[in-house]
């Protein structure tokens, strides 16, 4: 089996491959190095909420409740991954910030989403480091984290320490360019294997695309596939917390500071998260503007902030769709038959980290030939469907 990505998507579905006794071979210049190195790890599908995607709830939730067992079969203790039960609150300072919060917690009754309003005064028994602006606050305790850094580490750990058994399991750090196909001269044959940057072919009974953008520039992708990926930059910063402020908080703080977004996630090394814009404007270095703009609303957050040292601030592309859903599953050909040993699972976006374990244990259940249609809305063709049936529409 070939994973062309090593994000913690790719990872992911690599190490749930050799667990089933698999030979896998994962492809990646630089595994662990795009998104997935800029990721805050916020297991958070109550709190993502605010973006009202209501088809992802279902699967962002069922994705956060495998973690804890996700993390144990990774046979680490918890913590060993950055993996901490850390609730969150929602906060919100102006009284823009108030009704804007007041109208999220509505929608979360309606969704049926345990979130709890608290007094500032119970805000601050917990966080007692909360700001004075701070006026309206509600508790997602069911929300967790992962350091995402560490998590990717721990794949990459297993994954090599996999190999045994008549198992191969290797990693190609090379650039895959195409999809070999059983015939050459039609990319809707069966799918056998890619061909790498430095011109080697390698075969392999099932490909898996989860190289995020990549996947839409890889030769030999099926003619009629359309994979309209687009990047979203986010500016991401990391600050160290002095040994007198810790811990600086308990819990994650998501906040809204005059309409705008801003959230602090404490990592159990006393380092600080603080993010992330949303950008798409195609510049892939990390923005003055937006590193300003996170500072000084974090400090309206947690005045605190600005006694802390900036270790890091860093920019990555996260792949979104149209509707800001994964591109996951199966491809169908022209003839609309799925293309034999191919998978696409690609355009994250904001949730690559928090739908990893689920995105994983789809892909397998595709290849193993029980696929579970609750997913079949994320597929990777759906927009290419909608859009021949647009043209059909037309022509009539």
């Amino acid at each position: 089996m070939i994973v062309v990505g090593g994000g913690v998507i790719g990872l992911s579905i690599a190490w749930r491959a050799a667990q089933t006794g698999r030979s896998v071979l994962l492809i990646d210049p630089a595994p662990a190095q795009g998104a997935t190195f800029a990721a805050a790890g916020m297991l958070a599908p109550v709190s993502e909420y605010s973006y009202q995607e209501d088809a992802l709830l279902p699967a962002m939730r069922e994705s956060a409740a495998r973690y804890p067992e996700f993390i144990r079969e990774l046979e680490l203790v918890e913590g060993a991954a950055g993996y901490l039960r850390t609730e969150t609150l929602l906060v919100g300072v102006d009284q823009g910030d108030r009704q804007a919060l007041a109208d999220l917690h509505a929608a979360h009754r309606r969704a049926q989403l345990d979130v709890e309003p608290l007094t500032t005064r119970d805000a601050r028994a917990r966080e007692p480091l909360l700001g004075p602006r701070v006026s309206s606050v509600y508790r997602v305790a069911g929300d967790h984290q992962v350091d995402p850094r560490m998590l990717a580490a721990s794949l990459l750990d297993r994954l090599q320490r996999e190999d045994g058994e008549g198992r191969q399991v290797g990693i190609a750090r090379e650039q895959a360019v195409a999809l070999l196909h059983r015939d050459r001269a039609d990319d809707d044959s069966p799918v056998i294997g890619v061909r790498l940057s430095d011109g080697t072919e390698v075969v392999g009974a099932e490909v898996v695309l989860a190289n995020g953008a990549g996947a839409s520039v890889v030769d030999g992708v099926p003619g009629s596939l359309d994979l309209p990926l687009r990047p979203v930059y986010g500016d991401i910063l990391r600050l160290r917390v002095p040994d007198r402020l810790r811990p600086l908080l308990h819990s994650t703080v998501r906040a809204l500071v005059h309409g705008e977004s801003v959230y602090l996630v404490p990592r159990a090394d006393g380092t600080l998260v603080v993010g992330a814009t949303q950008r798409e404007d195609g510049v892939d270095a990390v923005s003055a503007g937006a590193v300003h703009r996170l500072l000084r609303d974090a400090q309206q957050v947690v005045p605190a902030v600005g006694e802390l040292s900036l270790i890091e601030a860093t920019a990555r592309a996260r792949q979104g769709t149209p509707d800001n859903a994964p591109l996951l599953g199966r491809v169908l050909g022209r003839g609309g038959a799925a293309v034999a040993g191919l998978t696409v699972a690609t355009g994250f976006f904001r949730h690559g980290v928090l739908l990893a374990p689920l995105a994983a244990d789809i892909v397998l259940g595709l290849i193993d030939g029980h696929p579970d249609h609750r997913w079949d809305a994320f597929r990777p063709d759906r927009f290419t469907t909608q859009a021949d049936q647009t043209a059909e529409g037309t022509h009539r």
